[in-house]
């Protein structure tokens, strides 16, 4: 839980070199706290349901619970956690897969340590965020599904079409709520209603599709 407005984290990662750097990295920022560790999925599950983070930075290629199971145990719990894999796979299977099961953002562990900083800081006021090298890998993987070209011809309504705008921004949907002054409940059904649409499976998906559809109309 974020106090006095610093940011709560914790890194699920079975490589302690990189927790220890991760660890560095975060001590460099006031506003972001690392609060706990875990070396596998099992025990960042357990973290995470005892600690509630505001931020969990998740691994994907772990022994035992994977970060694609992790995930998942995550996202089946109550906690209002924000869960961004920060991985060494760009694979594309890995990126659709990771978002679909509800990631938060995804990050490459080749960046550069000041660029995941400002990436996990844009995390932490509810953006979602992505590596850009992925976000034309994502493009690409959508362009196979049968989604519209164009957001005029999805038949959203007007509201859906707002909140998608809000997406596409970075938004969550505690911060779209506060912008169109309706609850986040609201907004869930909204985005629910909207992504089954578009034929999409998660919010990164719709940001990265309105961004690249822009592109082929331009």
């Amino acid at each position: 839980m974020e106090r006095n407005g610093i940011s709560t984290l914790i890194t699920i990662d079975d490589h302690p070199l990189f927790r220890k750097g991760v660890a560095d990295l975060i001590a460099l920022d006031e506003s972001l706290s690392l609060v706990g560790e875990a070396a596998n999925g099992e025990e960042g599950l357990e973290l995470a349901r005892r600690l509630n983070p505001d931020l969990i930075l998740l691994d994907l290629n772990m022994k035992g619970m994977d970060g694609i199971e992790t995930l998942k145990a995550i996202k089946s719990t109550d906690l209002d956690s924000r869960v961004i894999i920060l991985t060494v796979s760009d694979n594309e299977e890995h990126v659709v897969a990771a978002l679909r099961a509800g990631a938060d953002g995804y990050l490459l562990k080749d960046m550069e340590p000041e660029e995941i900083l400002e990436r996990l800081q844009m995390a932490s006021r509810g953006r979602l965020v992505i590596s850009d090298k992925l976000t034309e890998l994502l493009a690409h993987a959508l362009r196979h599904e049968s989604t519209p070209r164009d957001p005029n011809k999805a038949g959203l309504t007007e509201r859906e079409q707002q909140i998608l705008e809000l997406i596409a921004k970075g938004l969550s949907n505690k911060l779209i709520a506060r912008e169109l002054d309706i609850t986040e409940g609201t907004v869930k059904v909204h985005v629910k209603h909207m992504l089954k649409k578009l034929n999409l499976h998660s919010r990164l998906e719709a940001a990265v599709w309105v961004v690249n559809s822009r592109k082929t109309v331009q």
